[in-house]
């Protein structure tokens, strides 16, 4: 009972600044992305009022899951997990197919894409087990052996799709969690050897696409004009910024649509143009805030749990920035990952406005829950 019960102290120390980083973060991405689809036909409902929605639909499921204890939320992880794995075999068979992915359903007039929900449902299902089988000691290779087959059956599912980004993204918050929580050093060593010997038969496994995608990160200009055309816009456009950016809606690559995707996978180029490397900085110094508070609420945590839930989310908003960033700037390849809050695109939003809303109940909880 004492998880059911409504605890009005979680107002009082309300996490204000967690959710200041990421409204702003927010308002910024909703800027960007009026500037991005600035020339789109009038008969069109404007992406950003779209985004305003998925952000307003976001904010209310974040509120939703911040009321309810965590623990609670926790002991439906493996249900949620499971709902979350049965949508994903419903994509390969209904989902619908966009620029070559079959990732979405369409629920009465809303795409869904539930990889994305994925991505928290794992954060979820890994807590809870490493929560349930606390060890002493390092986990070896043995140990782990459960918690890498959570993460790996939604991980070929999305693979088939194809979606080879979030697939990666899955693995990485595995690993990252896995390193978090101690890893015998010998289970390390052999994990290591065993991926860097797979990563050959790995390569034929590969889509075309996604096999040119690594070629041409390697040497874009090979194809300027085919598979390098993307980053090569994506560079002009950061480039041309300058130090203070060429202004609001004025930027080239942007505004005369040279830069493709740019309200998704490409927005930071577009926010880079515009607002040059001052403006990037002061985006870059936002995330940092919010990733660095998504540690310290990690390791203030009243249990493991928390601890856990806590750092899976911060880990997955980094990534995610690292990623993306360092794919739009030239230094890692294309594939396909979101810039968090900014990128449009309603299930990443309210997804990851979900994320913070359980990032926020850990962060308040600290301070009534008892040791």
């Amino acid at each position: 009972m004492i998880f059911l019960k409504f605890d009005r102290r979680i107002f009082q120390y309300f996490d204000w600044t967690l959710l200041a980083l990421v409204l702003g973060i927010c308002t910024i991405g909703i800027i960007n992305i009026y500037s991005a689809g600035f020339s789109i036909g009038e008969r069109q409902i404007p992406l950003y009022l779209k985004q305003i929605q998925w952000v307003l639909l976001g904010s209310f499921f974040m509120m939703l899951i911040f009321l309810v204890d965590y623990r609670v939320i926790s002991e439906g992880a493996y249900v949620i997990y499971g709902i979350s794995v049965a949508l994903l075999v419903v994509v390969l068979f209904y989902g619908y197919t966009t620029h070559g992915s079959q990732r979405w359903i369409s629920l009465g007039g809303f795409s869904f894409q539930p990889s994305e929900l994925m991505k928290l449902t794992v954060i979820l299902a890994l807590s809870r087990y490493f929560d349930d089988h606390k060890s002493n000691e390092s986990y070896t290779l043995k140990e782990l052996f459960i918690p890498f087959l959570i993460v790996l059956v939604p991980f070929v599912l999305i693979l088939r799709q194809p979606d080879l980004g979030t697939a990666l993204i899955l693995m990485i918050i595995f690993a990252s969690m896995v390193f978090f929580i101690g890893m015998n050093w010998k289970s390390f060593a052999v994990v290591l050897t065993g991926s860097l010997m797979l990563m050959p038969i790995g390569w034929h496994f590969l889509k075309d696409y996604q096999k040119d995608r690594l070629i041409t990160f390697l040497n874009p200009e090979n194809d300027p004009l085919g598979t390098g055309y993307h980053i090569i816009q994506s560079m002009i456009a950061v480039g041309s910024g300058g130090i203070f950016g060429k202004g609001f809606l004025k930027g080239s690559q942007t505004q005369l649509k040279f830069l493709p995707e740019q309200q998704t996978d490409f927005v930071f180029s577009v926010f880079a143009e515009e607002w040059g490397f001052a403006g990037a900085l002061v985006l870059i110094i936002l995330f940092m805030s919010l990733i660095l508070w998504g540690m310290k609420i990690a390791l203030h945590s009243r249990d493991l749990l928390g601890t856990l839930i806590a750092f899976g989310i911060t880990a997955l908003i980094s990534w995610e920035v690292f990623i993306n960033i360092g794919m739009v700037l030239g230094i890692l390849p294309v594939v396909g990952i979101p810039l968090p809050f900014l990128s449009y695109g309603g299930s990443a939003m309210i997804v990851l406005l979900t994320a913070i809303g359980l990032l926020m109940n850990v962060s308040v909880r600290r301070f009534i829950l008892q040791r």
